[in-house]
């Protein structure tokens, strides 16, 4: 799933290629990705887009008074390409969802693979009418994300760490590769219960907050979209690396697998030498 550094970084990239440039046609192929439906993508038709943010995992294309907001979800990405075929293209079940055509035959594609399609494109007035960026919480590399404010948000908490650094409504961006990260910088067990963080838990986790997230960013900057996937899993420690070596202790990665998703992690780093019991809700092997 892109976070926030490889979206971030599809900001940047689109910054460069989209401001100041005239849409021709915006084409939805599969229409289930279509939020929202007033106003319709034919508003867009002619418009100069004006900017690019990014709230969370959200990426926001502004043109004018409008916004064409994307949540790329578990397996959307954007393709730019420098031309398309003259003929359109077919909705149907293929992995194209939406296409934006510039008036200079340039433009980009969002796709999805897989068959469980949750990419979700919006056309608002306001970023506010999405409900996911209505509800996030503070983005991680804003300057106000201090250790102070990070240790606010986790003073009402009582969860496991590794479930309340992915909680959008807590700390925008975060998903769960980063949060992998996050904790083997931080050697923290994903299991570690928020409540009974200490003050310098509390610390050197938002220090690992901070520094992962803009290292990952700075290692996507300047490259192209189509590159920035394998950025990110070539960047990663442990996350996606279930049976390599640690690179800090050499121990074996570890992974716990649930029914939707998995975490990794280093049980020398983390665990304090003992691996977590691969079921949903285990505890610590005692």
């Amino acid at each position: 799933m892109p976070e926030l550094p490889e979206v971030e970084a599809l900001r940047v990239f689109l910054d460069d290629h989209l401001v100041g440039k005239e849409i021709d046609r915006v084409l939805p192929l599969n229409v289930s990705v279509l939020k929202t439906y007033d106003p319709p993508l034919a508003a867009l038709h002619g418009a100069t887009v004006t900017g690019i943010a990014r709230h969370g995992k959200f990426l926001d294309i502004g043109a004018g008074p409008l916004h064409l907001i994307t949540h790329l979800a578990r397996a959307g990405w954007l393709r730019w390409k420098d031309g398309f075929p003259a003929a359109p293209p077919r909705p149907g079940k293929g992995p194209l969802a939406l296409r934006t055509v510039l008036t200079g035959g340039d433009g980009f594609d969002l796709t999805e693979a897989g068959t469980t399609k949750r990419l979700a494109v919006y056309l608002v007035h306001d970023p506010a009418e999405v409900p996911g960026i209505a509800r996030l919480g503070p983005d991680p590399l804003d300057e106000s994300f201090d250790r102070d404010a990070f240790a606010a948000l986790l003073a009402g908490e009582r969860r496991r760490i590794k479930g309340a650094l992915r909680d959008q409504s807590l700390i925008a961006g975060i998903g769960n590769a980063y949060s992998d990260e996050i904790l083997h910088v931080a050697k923290m067990s994903p299991y570690l219960l928020t409540e009974n963080l200490t003050d310098d838990q509390i610390t050197r986790l938002h220090t690992a907050v901070r520094t992962t997230l803009h290292d990952a960013v700075a290692r996507s900057s300047g490259l192209a979209a189509g590159k920035l996937k394998a950025e990110k899993k070539s960047g990663m420690r442990v996350h996606g690396r279930t049976g390599e070596t640690c690179p800090v202790c050499g121990d074996t990665i570890r992974e716990v697998s649930f029914s939707d998703s998995s975490l990794q992690y280093c049980p020398t780093c983390q665990t304090g030498g003992k691996p977590l019991a691969d079921r949903r809700l285990s505890r610590l092997l005692k």
